[in-house]
């Protein structure tokens, strides 16, 4: 049996329910201007050994066919007989049932995440995080459409992570695959749709341009280029590194199609060959992953997003920020607190999307000071248990920031990501005065994931599915908060004097290993430089060092440490009368 016909051969290659059609150009010697069609179904009815010419200006069904032979032949795919009527030939072949996907499609997607964009954008990072991305950079810019020369401002998502060959974009762009059996606690993707539901919820159109150490691909996922049309078109052009340079790889597609893919892309984006070019050229020699989204969702008039710039050699007030434009608080069953910046904040909200921190993220151009909240606690405590025979580990202590906000809750992470923040427990249900500023930090992997590949967690990645397992968790999480708040109210109640509590101890990252070192007691952290690294003061280590596991904390009230002071109100008063007295102004 021969085999099938070259790509180098093929005019044209269209897939169509289970049929592949091959568009096959006219022997070489010949100067005639008939083609072949060829068509191939797999494993169903019999096979046609007699390939035939088909007349390029009439219909398939109607054309003169006759015999041919040559170079372009191929003996096991059939051509349809010119005596057969389409409804002749379709009667013979048994039929399968295929689903299209229409364009509509693309919007319900975005609807996943229609109670908080921001759900969209952690779609994003997650992806970046699984890619071993070190670094990641997301901001808005003006961009200017070609054809209506209007100024549009565009969402942009960059890493260095490993980037994507041509079947991870066809399997990133695709609606629906396979779920990998392997389990990776690290791995935050699962279910195969974040891309396309978080893309889709930010904005009607988004280009990918992605790299390896060896290919580059583009995709584009557009609502526009799809608007009409009865199926959902995704131009992707793949190249292969040829020495130095990148060409167009013809093992996945031929040269014909990647120049219709392209066209497609700068017909309908604000791209053209040099700023495609010029992005490109951002990937250097190495590898990573760039999303463009443009014509961004909508609030009224407005856009749903806001982007403020950062000033340079600003505060940590004046650092740029992506923020929703309604600025609503989210919906929590016994919460009253307006005042819940990660709800609204993209910065607060990066700032503990993970358990444990590692990757460099700035928005609008300025680095996100990312913190493990376990870390950032006072009279921290850790609770273990077994929930269904699963052991469960809870770290619980107290905020000040959030008693400040009249805040407090669980967060419950799955993979190290975030899922639901401020849960109430408890008494914390009842009464907003209740674990006032008690936050509790745990990963709930080990319970929410079934040995079966199975897990609870919704496909949004932003609540669980009620089970058995998130419901025995709630018990389990209540019962521990009440006994932490009831052998821990009369320490904590220090508003009485006027105290601000201080974490138990104070940590920093390392810019190279991003590992968290403890600062000693006593120690200004405020003299720390931007970039910090292992070696400095006052670690003096290595990289190489492990990092230190959280332990049990006691109430530390803040006597020297910069930054926080306990301090009455009267000795407050005294230290000023004081001073002022010193300097004869009284």
């Amino acid at each position: 049996m021969a085999n099938r016909p070259s790509l180098n051969f093929i005019v044209a290659l269209i897939n169509f329910e289970q049929y592949k059609f091959y568009i096959l150009p006219p022997a070489i010697a010949s100067t005639s201007t008939p083609v072949n069609v060829a068509y191939d179904i797999d494993n169903t009815g019999s096979v046609d050994t007699r390939p035939r010419d088909c007349e390029s200006d009439t219909s398939l069904a109607g054309s003169h066919l006759e015999e041919c032979h040559g170079p372009n032949t191929v003996e096991h795919l059939m051509f349809p007989r010119a005596e057969e009527s389409c409804n002749e030939f379709q009667s013979k072949v048994p039929m399968k049932n295929f689903i299209r996907a229409d364009p509509s499609y693309l919007k319900t997607l975005g609807q996943a995440h229609s109670g908080w964009i921001f759900g969209g954008i952690a779609e994003l990072v997650d992806n970046s995080k699984d890619a071993k991305a070190a670094k990641m950079d997301i901001f808005v810019d003006i961009i200017q459409l070609k054809k209506s020369r209007k100024d549009i401002p565009m969402l942009s998502v960059i890493d260095d992570g490993q980037g994507m060959n041509h079947d991870e974009v066809m399997k990133m762009v695709s609606f629906g695959h396979k779920q990998s059996d392997k389990v990776d606690k690290d791995h935050i993707g699962k279910f195969g749709v974040g891309f396309k539901t978080g893309a889709m919820r930010l904005g009607r159109d988004v280009l990918v341009l992605t790299q390896t150490t060896n290919s580059r691909s583009l995709a584009f996922l557009s609502q526009s280029l799809n608007e009409g049309k009865d199926n959902i078109e995704i131009p992707i052009v793949s190249y292969c590194r040829q020495g130095q340079r990148m060409e167009v790889d013809l093992s996945v597609q031929s040269e014909a199609l990647a120049k219709h893919n392209l066209k497609a892309i700068k017909d309908f984006s604000p791209f053209n060959k040099y700023l495609i070019g010029e992005k490109a050229a951002l990937f250097g020699t190495g590898t990573g992953t760039q999303i463009y989204i443009w014509n961004l969702d909508e609030w009224g008039s407005k856009y749903c997003l806001e982007w403020h710039d950062g000033l340079k050699g600003g505060s940590s007030f004046h650092q740029g920020d992506i923020v929703i434009h309604n600025k609503r608080t989210r919906s929590r069953p016994g919460q009253i607190s307006q005042k819940v910046p990660l709800d609204y904040s993209l910065r607060a909200y990066l700032e503990i999307i993970f358990l444990v921190p590692r990757m460099k993220i700035s928005v609008q151009r300025t680095l996100v000071k990312t913190r493990p909240l376990s870390k950032f606690l006072t009279q921290t405590v850790i609770e273990t248990g077994d929930i269904l025979m699963r052991p469960v580990e809870l770290i619980l202590g107290f905020s000040q920031l959030e008693w400040e906000r009249a805040n407090c809750g669980m967060f419950l992470y799955w993979h190290g990501r975030l899922i639901e923040a401020y849960k109430r427990v408890g008494g914390m249900i009842h009464s907003a005065d209740v674990g006032r500023g008690v936050i509790g930090v745990i990963d709930v992997t080990n319970l929410m994931d079934d040995k079966d590949g199975r897990v609870w967690v919704h496909n949004n990645k932003q609540g669980f599915q009620d089970s058995e397992q998130y419901a025995c968790l709630e018990r389990w999480l209540g019962r521990k908060a009440d006994e932490y708040w009831d052998n821990n109210f009369d320490s904590l109640k220090l508003d009485k004097d006027n105290c601000v509590l201080k974490p138990d101890h104070e940590w920093v990252q390392c810019d190279k290993c991003r590992k968290w070192r403890i600062l000693p007691t006593g120690f200004n952290s405020s003299k720390l430089p931007v970039q910090w690294f292992c070696f400095m003061e006052p670690f003096k280590g290595q990289c190489a060092d492990p990092e230190l596991k959280m332990e049990f904390g006691m109430v530390n009230v803040s006597t020297k440490r910069s930054g926080y002071g306990c301090l009455s109100k009267d000795s407050n008063d005294e230290k000023m009368e004081s001073v002022m007295k010193t300097s004869g102004t009284g």
